[in-house]
């Protein structure tokens, strides 16, 4: 709030939820605590992106006037999301009964002798509510992970794809978006090494399954051999083939 001898004036940043392609307004509360009629006029530097109503006025002794200022919809975003643009409120004593017709610029012109008082106002941008919610980003993390299934391989492309893509939708640099991106890179990350993961455990169990498969394989060729051996030993006499087998089982 700044307090001046005629006019308070609340607030004297003003923040405007920025959002692209959409109108935003925030509001001046001007109060009279004197007991005379005030006369004011609202000036920007930037009049093309404001609409100011009303821009000029009269607030009645001991009593509250109400401004509002229209940001016009964005195309895009300003660098680090600060504003450069300013506002001035003059006012000046006016006389009793005056109404806003009555206002010239001629009022608050100093050089005319006329005792003007200035405040000026700045302009801040704030994350809209709707746009990017004030959380830790668990929510979205959240979200992002219930993407993935649990074997880690089917989707793992289409959560990096989405971690991307939030990432290129957050343009601004705010502590808050950096902690999200951070976040969310972190989450990419650990999904591309349970991937990789599940792949080497894929890839070994393979392996290993065909080694059985293989050790099985000769274990049946040395048996169906014994068994031939043994078949041929047959024809010469009970006595040889039993030895003949005994030394098959040893040496396997």
């Amino acid at each position: 709030m700044s307090t001046g001898e005629l006019l308070n004036v609340d607030p004297i940043e003003l923040k405007f939820p920025f959002e692209l392609k959409k109108q935003t307004s925030c509001s001046i509360q001007l109060s009279n605590k004197t007991d005379d009629y005030v006369a004011f006029k609202v000036k920007t530097t930037n009049p093309k992106r404001y609409c100011v109503r009303p821009n000029t006025g009269i607030v009645l002794p001991k009593s509250t006037c109400e401004v509002i200022v229209t940001m016009q919809a964005q195309k895009e975003a300003p660098a680090d999301m600060q504003c450069k643009d300013k506002f001035l409120l003059q006012c000046v004593k006016a006389p009793g009964g005056a109404t806003p017709k009555d206002i010239t610029a001629e009022m608050f012109n100093r050089e005319a002798g006329n005792v003007v008082e200035e405040c000026k106002l700045r302009v801040v941008y704030v994350f809209s509510t709707q746009d990017t919610p004030a959380h830790d980003g668990s929510e979205v993390g959240s979200q992002m992970r219930g993407s993935v299934p649990e074997n880690g391989l089917a989707n793992t492309a289409e959560f990096v794809m989405a971690a991307r893509t939030f990432t290129d939708e957050v343009q601004d640099k705010s502590p808050e978006a950096k902690a999200l991106m951070t976040k969310l890179t972190e989450e990419k990350n650990k999904a591309i090494q349970h991937n990789n993961k599940l792949r080497q455990e894929l890839v070994s169990g393979t392996d290993r399954d065909h080694t059985i498969r293989t050790v099985e394989a000769r274990n049946q060729q040395k048996w169906r051999r014994s068994v031939i051996h043994a078949c041929r030993i047959v024809r010469l006499g009970r006595i040889n083939y039993g030895i003949y087998h005994e030394e098959i089982i040893n040496r396997d």
